[in-house]
């Protein structure tokens, strides 16, 4: 059987390349016309189209005695899972390249009637691996691919999450500064989503809620409140917090994270947004998220 890969000099080239013919015999031949076409018989005659794609690594789980199952977010059809044979096997072709994040691309078999793809390979693009060695890095990293896995629906393509995902991961492997990126990825995550309440008017009222005026909001809660209609549980968003969210909405993370940026956004008040987000988020998806009982206050 002749195996293919996509040539990998370049994201728009699309070339396939065969390799490693094997000499099997008649079912191989017979079979040669489909793999041309980039496609295989499987049981049934049921036909298992080969797909290539930029993706991510979300997470990975042992199944039975040398697979992992692959939870992986691809740019061009969204969030899917789908097993690596093989790939706890000590000399594994797919090497480090199934550690979570990593940035890859992917080569998979599909049929319509399973849930699961069947990986066929994967090149690796860039590795997260380093950042994960520190231990806030790891759990903004780890948060950003919970988040990933619990808000987008299977299959359906996300292009700005793929964008918003591999953007904060380089940034937090770049910087190791986390309060920033968690608290972007966390507000442009429910921006996506179409969950984010206006943050300048008041939830309940209505009323405009002025530049150095605090707001309030409960836990698991999508709108905040004005002074007058703060209900008890509910907790402050400074104004320094709402001012952050909104220029986190109008510039970009790089500009907003440099060392030499004039008004960098304080720590704490990336945190109030990261809080606020969060809790939406919880709401949204209705349960709480593990990594976001790893966090640590900010300094």
């Amino acid at each position: 059987m002749r195996a293919f890969i996509i040539c990998a000099s370049g994201f728009g080239c699309g070339t396939k390349i065969c390799f490693g013919a094997q000499p099997h015999a008649r079912r191989a031949a017979n079979s040669r016309g489909n793999l041309a076409r980039g496609a295989v018989r499987g049981r049934a005659d049921t036909p298992m189209p080969l797909h290539e794609s930029e993706a991510i690594i979300l997470q990975s789980y042992p199944l039975g005695e040398a697979d992992r199952l692959v939870s992986f977010l691809s740019r061009s059809m969204g969030r899917m899972r789908g097993v690596a044979s093989g790939a706890r096997r000590p000399k594994s072709r797919f090497g480090s390249a199934l550690e979570r994040l990593s940035h890859i691309r992917i080569w998979f078999f599909e049929r319509e009637t399973r849930e699961l793809v069947r990986i066929s390979q994967c090149e690796m693009i860039e590795s997260f691996l380093d950042a994960f060695s520190d231990y806030a890095s790891s759990v903004a990293l780890a948060l950003f691919s919970e988040i990933t896995q619990q808000v987008l629906p299977d299959r359906e393509a996300a292009d700005a999450n793929f964008r918003l995902l591999l953007l904060v991961a380089q940034q937090v492997k770049r910087t190791r500064r986390t309060e920033p990126a968690l608290a972007y990825f966390a507000l442009w995550t429910v921006k996506l989503g179409g969950w984010l309440p206006p943050l300048d008017r008041c939830g309940r009222c209505g009323a405009v809620l002025g530049v150095s005026e605090p707001a309030y909001a409960a836990p698991r809660s999508s709108a905040v409140a004005c002074g007058n209609c703060r209900a008890s549980g509910m907790r402050s968003v400074s104004p320094e917090a709402r001012t952050a969210a909104r220029r986190m909405l109008a510039e970009r993370l790089d500009l907003l994270d440099r060392d030499e940026a004039a008004e960098k956004i304080a720590p704490r008040g990336a945190r109030e947004v990261t809080n606020l987000m969060l809790d939406i988020i919880e709401h949204q998806i209705d349960r709480r998220l593990a990594s976001r009982e790893l966090l640590e206050s900010p300094a």
